[in-house]
């Protein structure tokens, strides 16, 4: 790396790059050297905003920039794991978003270049950078929830923007697939996706996962962008309490609540519910996106893996496959759908 400011460029500059461009920007010891993005109108926007860094239409130009040390992708999807490959092989450190590629095939191709190339290599898995989970992380891991965890749900529901180049599982799926496989520190031995497209042929719009983990931990997933309320929120039931994380509430995002089942000491085999208080642990207000870009960022400085490295990326891309391998096979066989 060079000495100094660690210099960067995000390439994608659509909805998601202009934030990263912010919060690398913003970071002490870290110099936004280039935004790139083939639309001439993206770069007049972030040229105007970060008057100091260049600005491309030709990711050729970046890489072939021997000062920069590391570039961020927040490209379509179907690019991520090409781009991916191209910027390991040019020597520069690689953040790219979630999901790291469309295929098991492809996530492992940009993982050896890392590999190779020994470069840093992040997904932007972000809910792992979240405060609210990194302490419900804590809490399924110190026992405060008791001595096993019995399920895990979620909820990431919206009217939402329609896609027509993926479905509801890749677009919402791989946050809560990396969120699952964080909490559970395990990869599920059965996957199961069920789902329905009613406003685009063969993409689905609502989608029921199914994961269950060698521990006897089960998950379910509820993805929709075609329903009535906005829901971002993972529920951790335990033997002995249960957690909720509600990313859409503004305040008490985290609960912990003091119910269950207890066994009557006078009787054996019987039980009454306990149904006790709730507490809401004051969760740090720091935009998880920075968390997520210093994390990156101190990566590259140390050397180290990061949180969410190509393993970790990996991990999540074949779930999803499995999930839509799933969703591929529970279509009916007439080709018919909701629409």
């Amino acid at each position: 790396m060079n000495e100094g400011s660690l210099r960067i460029a995000v390439v994608g500059l659509g909805y998601w790059g202009p934030n990263l461009a912010r919060n690398f920007d913003a970071i002490a010891g870290c110099e936004l050297a280039w935004c790139c993005d083939p639309s001439a109108d993206a770069r007049e926007q972030v040229a105007a905003r970060f008057p100091r860094a260049r600005v491309t239409g030709d990711i050729a130009e970046v890489l072939a920039d021997d000062s920069v040390d590391a570039v961020a992708l927040a490209t379509p999807v179907a690019t991520h794991a090409d781009l991916a490959v191209r910027v390991l092989e040019a020597g520069k450190h690689c953040f790219v978003e979630k999901p790291m590629a469309q295929s098991v095939a492809d996530a492992e191709r940009v993982v050896a270049a890392a590999d190779e190339c020994r470069r840093v290599l992040m997904v932007g898995h972000l809910l792992e950078y979240h405060p609210g989970v990194q302490m419900l992380k804590q809490l399924t891991q110190s026992g405060e929830l008791g001595d096993r965890i019995y399920y895990i749900y979620g909820n990431r529901l919206n009217l939402g923007k329609l896609r027509a180049d993926e479905n509801a599982l890749w677009s919402l799926g791989a946050h809560d697939v990396s969120v699952v496989l964080y909490l559970a520190d395990e990869e599920p031995s059965e996957a199961v996706a069920h789902g329905e497209s009613y406003v685009q042929e063969r993409v689905e719009d609502v989608v029921f996962c199914f994961l269950r983990f060698p521990s006897g931990l089960s998950a379910h997933l509820h993805l929709s962008w075609l329903d009535p309320h906005k829901e971002r929120r993972f529920t951790v039931v335990g033997s002995r309490r249960m957690a909720t994380f509600d990313d859409m509430a503004l305040e008490g995002k985290l609960s912990i609540f003091d119910k269950g089942f207890d066994q009557v000491s006078r009787g054996y085999g019987e039980y009454i519910t306990r149904t006790g208080g709730i507490v809401s642990p004051q969760i740090p207000n720091v935009e998880p996106l920075r968390i997520e870009c210093e994390h990156f960022v101190e990566s590259v400085r140390d050397g180290r893996r990061p949180r969410s490295d190509g393993a970790s990326g990996l991990r999540v891309v074949r779930v999803l496959e499995e999930l839509q391998r799933s969703l591929d096979a529970s279509r009916p066989q007439d080709g018919r759908t909701g629409s």
